[in-house]
């Protein structure tokens, strides 16, 4: 039964048992020309889609948001991410007027939303990626683990031979994703657990028909819980059919001896279980 239950706990925490792997993600929208009041460059940061901060570039201020946010708020790795946010949103501004998604002409001033995240699993870097896109299309994906650019869209082979070629721009963007993120996310996971638990702000999973079921069917990580509830009921059937077989016959149930009649076996087997 001591087995049964760590197979149980095992299937049930797999978070726990095999390390979960922990994202923060940096949501940058930037345009080239603002309106008055409407900031050039917003941020949003989460931490396991958890909200962490908000900044603009209107007021160059960084607002701490969600429970981590509040219990980080004042470290150094939040004073070196937040001097940070400013600089990336300036860069990403600069190589705005230059980004034109093939013949397309785009109404009004173009607008850059990069996706910067990098992910943890027990204390080691396992992820580190940007994501691009332009006027609200994905066009360009970046692997900072190995530098792997991969065009979602064929307007933007362009875009990704100008910035392979800036060796410059290039190392900026492996170097935030694989070395400052992840340094980030490393000093904020040291808070982890001064913060209470919350429910994730967003879906974890990618839009799919499994995200009309249920939450408590699907969870965000390991066997879907009603498979798991199904395996121990009928792991832990068996296990009481087979001692209170034992109990009562002192043979292991389903054994036919040596020599018997294989009716009267399959009789007494019958009046023992």
């Amino acid at each position: 039964m001591t087995g049964l239950l760590l197979l149980t706990l095992f299937l049930l925490e797999p978070g726990k048992t095999m390390g979960y792997a922990h994202p923060l993600c940096l949501d940058f929208a930037v345009t080239s020309q603002s309106r008055p009041g409407q900031p050039w460059c917003e941020v949003q940061g989460s931490v396991d889609t958890k909200p962490l901060l908000k900044y603009d570039s209107d007021s160059n201020q960084v607002t701490a948001s969600g429970p981590l946010g509040e219990e980080v708020n004042g470290t150094k790795a939040w004073s070196d991410l937040t001097g940070t946010l400013g600089e990336v949103g300036r860069e990403l501004r600069m190589v705005l007027p230059v980004i034109q998604l093939g013949t397309e002409e785009t109404r009004g001033p173009p607008r850059l939303q990069a996706k910067l995240c990098c992910q943890l699993e027990a204390e080691r870097g396992t992820a580190a990626s940007w994501h691009f896109s332009f006027d609200g299309q994905t066009a360009l994906l970046l692997d900072a683990m190995d530098m792997n650019w991969t065009v979602v869209n064929p307007g933007a082979t362009g875009i990704k031979e100008q910035w392979q070629k800036d060796q410059d721009l290039a190392e900026r963007f492996r170097k935030l994703a694989v070395g400052d993120c992840g340094h980030w996310l490393r000093e904020f996971l040291g808070h982890w657990e001064n913060v209470p638990e919350q429910e994730p702000t967003e879906p974890p999973l990618e839009p799919s028909d499994n995200q009309q079921l249920p939450a408590w069917i699907i969870p965000s990580s390991g066997l879907p819980v009603i498979v798991v509830l199904v395996l121990v009921v009928i792991v832990l059937i068996i296990v009481l059919v087979i001692r209170r077989c034992d109990r009562r016959s002192g043979t292991p149930a389903g054994i036919v001896l040596l020599g018997s009649n294989p009716e009267d076996s399959h009789q007494g087997h019958a009046e023992i279980c």
